[in-house]
């Protein structure tokens, strides 16, 4: 079929699929998925899963021990011996995972008024998943992919994805593109480039002793944790980009002991690769001295993201998508965002990647969370005129 046939014939086709979106999205949302209910995430993997076996889409499972696993779905693409470029696939990526405590659908279920969609992981980014599964679908159906499409679907981004960047980094490598369909901006942009962060949490040890009656026996956790979030804090560069944040503390035994233990969370983001390695220095520096003699303290890294950094590729990927997304009647701008998502993982390996491009959507990890439902059908149009374009736009 030539180009602009299968274009139009895949855009048409897709223009009347907006119902059944919204059905496969109605289940998604309905059924929990935390990051840490690996039977909840995986839950949702097998509507992934049935609706590409429908259709004649194999998957493959990536089996990961503590959280959801991760899924290949592979849609075969023309044959492209003549590009002679070893980065063939092009991905289309999400996650499956929301931030939500269990039962939560229970008590927000999937609802649609005004043209607007809610429940917990309807924008972030169930929608985005659905999109990708049905543009996966139209190109099985009706072929004319300019190579392999792969469709990952990971279970722990919500977390940093640590047991699913090990599979997001190898797809990535073999990438020739990745479109990761985390919600549209509510201003219908997509992102561009994003923060990367570091999340860790810092333990200190004191000695416990009686507040009133032997006060000076005692060694202050909590008085070192007041010390080092006050030196962590500093650490802020707001011109750089660079924030630092203490979200979470505890500590303690009772109000009438010196506290022989404390902790506290950190929340690092920045803009440059080079900062990391920078603030992380003087993190573990502040963790290291003790301000209160006789503390002792660690540091553990329980999350981290890259930076998404636009290169050459990625801005001609961008400029592409506008163009591909302007004749579905969307106006598309690229922002930066300092949230943190996988398309970070996958800029840093070398892929051209653009970040946003699901179905728009907003108040992402709040019960207020929405869904424009009219965005659907054009986000889904876009990212299919913009795949068949690759070729053209020397990518």
């Amino acid at each position: 079929m030539h180009a602009e046939t299968t274009e139009a014939t895949i855009t048409a086709w897709l223009a009347t699929q907006q119902e059944a979106m919204l059905g496969v999205l109605e289940a998604m949302v309905n059924t929990d998925g935390g990051s840490y209910d690996k039977a909840g995430v995986d839950a949702v993997g097998g509507i992934v899963q049935r609706f590409m076996s429908e259709r004649g889409i194999p998957v493959e499972v990536v089996p990961r021990e503590k959280h959801g696993d991760c899924l290949k779905a592979m849609v075969a693409g023309e044959d492209r011996l003549s590009r002679g470029n070893a980065r063939e696939k092009i991905v289309l990526m999400g996650h499956r995972d929301t931030v939500f405590p269990k039962g939560e659908p229970g008590r927000r279920p999937f609802r649609i008024e005004g043209g607007i969609a809610s429940g917990p992981g309807v924008a972030d980014m169930k929608a985005g998943l659905v999109m990708n599964m049905f543009v996966l679908a139209a190109f099985q159906q009706f072929g004319g992919a300019p190579g392999p499409l792969l469709g990952l679907f990971t279970g722990d981004e919500e977390i940093g994805s640590p047991e699913g960047r090990a599979v997001i980094e190898s797809t990535a490598r073999e990438a020739r593109v990745v479109f990761n369909s985390e919600p549209g901006r509510p201003n219908g942009g997509v992102v561009t480039g994003r923060k990367g962060g570091v999340f860790s949490v810092f333990d200190i040890e004191g000695k416990a002793a009686h507040s009133g009656g032997n006060f000076e026996a005692g060694i202050s956790a909590i008085g070192e944790l007041a010390a080092k979030i006050t030196a962590i804090h500093a650490l802020t560069d707001l011109e750089r980009g660079i924030t630092l944040n203490v979200g979470l503390v505890s500590g303690g035994q009772s109000v009438n002991t010196v506290a022989p233990w404390a902790q506290g969370q950190i929340d690092l983001r920045y803009r440059e690769p080079a900062d990391r390695d920078e603030v992380m220095g003087k993190i573990h520096a502040i963790i290291g001295r003790s301000f209160i003699p006789g503390t002792k303290s660690t540091l553990t890294i329980r999350g981290e993201f890259l930076p998404l950094t636009q290169t050459p590729a990625a801005a001609k990927l961008f400029e592409m998508y506008q163009t591909a997304a302007g004749e579905s009647g969307l106006r598309i701008t690229g922002e930066f965002s300092g949230g943190c998502a996988d398309s970070g993982f996958t800029a840093a390996v070398g892929a051209p990647t653009i970040c946003a491009v699901g179905p728009v959507g907003g108040k992402a990890h709040s019960p207020e969370e929405y869904l424009e439902v009219a965005s659907l059908v054009p986000r889904a149009q876009a990212m299919a005129r913009a795949i068949l374009r690759l070729d053209r736009a020397g990518l």
